[in-house]
């Protein structure tokens, strides 16, 4: 259990290493890391590889949102029915249950701000047992999944002019 945890803390903070530079990282045999990283595939931990990308650096417009959503918990199943019908929409980046004043965090992007207001009001606002939804546009990004996107300090060198 050790084993996996150190290496899913690797993958999470860099999904490009390889095998062979995750084995000798943790001082395993290169065999031991590939087929502990396929039964984590196999059994659902690992979900997916991913690239951060900044969109902004990259010269591409898109919005996000992150939209509080209150709704009637279902007999039963509780949120997790509403959650499932939310997160099937492919404009939703992630669901989350929260504590406090609303029930669920939902981030959404689009191309524009008229696209990402469409499916608040034409989709998810219309959708059984939501009672409200309460909408904070993202208008920049300074810091994301651990990762500052226009980190300042990279460069400390003295500019030095002739």
């Amino acid at each position: 259990m050790i084993v996996r945890k150190r290496i899913l803390e690797l993958l999470e903070n860099d999904s490009k290493l390889t095998d062979y530079q995750i084995s000798t990282m943790l001082g395993m045999k290169k065999e031991e890391v590939k087929k502990e990283i396929g039964e984590m595939e196999e059994e659902g931990i690992i979900l997916r590889y991913s690239t951060l990308v900044n969109w902004e650096k990259a010269g591409v417009e898109k919005v996000s949102a992150l939209i509080d959503v209150k709704v009637v918990p279902q007999r039963d199943v509780g949120f997790d029915e509403i959650a499932e019908r939310i997160y099937r929409f492919p404009e939703v980046r992630s669901v989350i249950l929260m504590s406090g004043g609303y029930d669920l965090s939902v981030e959404v992007m689009g191309k524009s701000i008229k696209e990402v207001a469409r499916f608040i009001s034409q989709k998810l606002a219309t959708i059984e047992h939501v009672q409200s939804t309460m909408t904070h546009f993202v208008l920049k990004r300074y810091k994301q999944h651990g990762v500052i996107l226009n980190d300042k300090e990279k460069d400390r060198r003295q500019v030095i002019c002739p």
